[in-house]
């Protein structure tokens, strides 16, 4: 790649840069050497804007192996149909018999179009739940206590919308009750947007960043150069 850019300044050699104090302007002339990760899909991080921490994008088979854990407890029947949600529960036709409940947030008491709806599900699969992504606008997977329905744990993503799946940070979150969620569905036209739903539950969302490094070399020295961005 030629840059084109910053006619204006002389080219420096990469040594010059090196033993220079930063911060500076340059334009340089090099070659890149190597460039990291290899693969594009590696370079899609999870960052914290509040601790500063960058993590790998989970797998589905870690997904997976969360939603399996979560069946262990059946749904609490208690915590079904309450003033701001109803609730649908089956057995699945499968070995274990699994218990699966799923609850829909409602406004103005009133069911809204699958598109615009919230729903939480317990008890389900990777599978039905990325089924249910496709169709409702939102999906948040839960498990049952005693008092309330509570979110697993934050190595599996807290909400699901389309086919993006939004991730909250260990360190920085403090999670709410579900509870905490009716204050949305009482707006006067409920949104649901991941920035407004991770703060009513206590979230620190993370953000997907694309980050990479490259090794450029001009035959006076290297230097790597490290592109970070949303």
């Amino acid at each position: 790649t030629v840059l084109t850019d910053h006619q204006d300044l002389n080219n420096t050699d990469l040594k010059t840069i090196l033993n220079s104090m930063a911060p500076q302007q340059y334009r340089i002339r090099a070659k890149l050497r190597t460039y990291k990760p290899q693969k594009l899909y590696q370079s899609i991080k999870l960052h914290c804007s509040k601790c500063n921490s960058l993590g790998e994008v989970p797998d589905g088979d870690d997904f997976d192996f969360i939603l399996q854990g979560s069946v262990i407890a059946a749904p609490n029947p208690e915590l079904h149909n309450t003033s701001w949600y109803d609730s649908v529960t089956w057995t699945a036709q499968d070995l274990k018999q699994r218990k699966i409940a799923i609850h829909f947030v409602k406004h103005d008491e009133m069911l809204q179009q699958p598109e615009d709806t919230l729903l939480m599900i317990e008890g389900g699969t990777l599978k039905e739940v990325w089924k249910l992504a496709k169709r409702f606008k939102c999906v948040i997977p839960v498990r049952s206590t005693e008092d309330d329905l509570e979110l697993l744990d934050l190595s599996a993503p807290f909400l699901l919308q389309g086919n993006i799946k939004y991730y909250g940070c260990k360190q920085c979150s403090t999670p709410k009750p579900i509870k905490s969620l009716s204050s949305i569905a009482a707006e006067q036209r409920p949104s649901w947007e991941p920035t407004e739903i991770a703060q009513v539950l206590g979230i620190e969302l993370l953000q997907y960043v694309f980050i990479m490094k490259f090794t450029l070399v001009d035959g006076t020295g290297a230097l790597n150069a490290y592109l970070f961005d949303y």
